[in-house]
């Protein structure tokens, strides 16, 4: 698992229509459902991985734009170094845009919340979690984050055609950690 950065995010409680019953929020990368604090692309703050390198630089976005971070949870995110081609059924190497500069600050204080799958089909920005986005969920055992358990469980769900049919890919899977004192 490398770094890809940090995400302030609005968490959703699990929609009605996810008959997910041990599911009590969505921690997943995408912003479907846990929006991100805002539509934040149009800063140019971001980092290669689309991402932020360090939680000041959000602060710092939001200060200057006006946009409020109160209630929101701050994320930090580590990615597979391969991606999944869904159409190929082999794992490929990705990289960071090299027409951002990419330098991650170290987190201090994080716990790991679980393993998301995420589509990037544009190759940029994240897009859907099939978990929530497309109610994969309801099939495929997660924790109550709406992520999987285990990198394991993550790798086996894609490798065994698990999100055939939800998004188009390739999919990374996704390491999701809560900051603390953030």
């Amino acid at each position: 698992m490398r770094p890809i950065g940090y995400l302030f995010k609005r968490v959703a409680q699990r929609p009605d229509w996810l008959a997910a019953q041990n599911v009590e929020d969505i921690y997943s990368l995408s912003g479907c459902m846990s929006k991100d604090f805002a539509d934040y692309i149009n800063y140019w703050r971001h980092n290669g991985f689309w991402l932020f390198d360090s939680p000041s630089i959000i602060r710092d976005t939001a200060r200057q734009n006006g946009i409020s971070l109160e209630g929101l949870k701050l994320f930090y995110y580590e990615a597979h170094e391969l991606q999944y081609d869904d159409e190929q059924h082999i794992w490929i190497p990705f990289e960071p845009e090299q027409s951002f500069p990419t330098d991650i600050q170290a987190p201090v204080n994080v716990a790991l919340e679980g393993f998301d799958v995420t589509s990037f089909y544009a190759g940029t920005s994240p897009e859907c979690s099939p978990l929530s986005c497309n109610g994969c969920a309801t099939e495929i055992p997660t924790n109550r984050h709406c992520l999987f358990p285990t990198f394991e469980a993550a790798k086996q769900a894609l490798e065994s055609g698990k999100f055939a049919n939800a998004e188009p890919g390739p999919y990374r899977i996704i390491g999701v950690y809560s900051v603390r004192n953030a």
